[in-house]
C-alpha cells in the first residue's frame, strides 16, 4: 500500500475510533441518539454521529437526491442547536473531468449544500463553501465506481 493510501486509511480509522470511543449510540428509526458527555455536545464528533457530515452527488450533478435532504435537514438541526458553531462546506469531485471543471462542480455542490442550510435557517454568516474539485480525493482504495462514488461529496465541516 503506498503512503497516500495508508495516510487516508489512518484517518478514517482514526475518525471512526474517535467518534466510536467517544460517543455510546443507540438507534431510533432513522434518527441516531447519541448518548454523550457534556464534554462532547458541540463538538465535530457529536456532529459527525448525530447529522452526518456528507452529502453525495451524483456524476456531473450537483443537485440534492432524498438522501442528500435528510443529511442536510439532521445538519440544520444541529446548528440551531449549537448556534455558536459554524461550518465550512467542501465541494469535492471524482477524478474525471478537467481540473477548471471539478472546481467548479465542487463548488456547485457546496453551494447547493450551504443553500438548502440557509433555506432551513442557518444564518448566512455561519455557513462558507470550498471547492477542491479533484485536487483532495476522500476515497483511493476500492473498485473504480466506488472511489468515483465516495469523491462526488460535499463534506460539512464544522468550525
Amino acid at each position: 500500500m503506498n503512503k497516500k493510501k495508508t495516510k487516508n486509511l489512518i484517518s478514517l480509522v482514526g475518525l471512526a475510533f474517535l467518534v466510536a470511543c467517544e460517543c455510546d449510540t443507540t438507534s431510533q428509526g432513522d434518527k441516531l441518539e447519541v448518548i454523550e458527555d457534556e464534554a462532547l455536545r458541540g463538538t465535530a464528533a457529536d456532529f459527525i454521529a448525530n447529522a452526518g457530515d456528507r452529502v453525495f452527488y451524483a456524476f456531473d450533478k450537483s443537485n440534492l437526491s432524498p438522501e442528500a435532504v435528510a443529511t442536510l435537514k439532521r445538519q440544520s438541526d444541529w446548528l440551531r442547536q449549537h448556534e455558536s458553531r459554524k461550518v465550512l462546506i467542501e465541494g469535492h469531485c471524482d477524478e474525471r473531468g478537467t481540473r477548471e471543471y471539478n472546481l467548479g462542480l465542487g463548488e456547485r455542490r457546496a453551494d447547493s449544500a450551504a443553500r438548502f442550510l440557509i433555506n432551513q435557517g442557518i444564518s448566512a454568516d455561519r455557513v462558507r463553501t470550498i471547492s477542491y474539485g479533484k485536487d483532495r480525493p476522500i476515497a483511493a482504495n476500492g473498485s473504480q465506481e466506488e472511489i468515483y462514488r465516495m469523491n462526488r461529496v460535499s463534506i460539512s465541516v464544522i468550525e
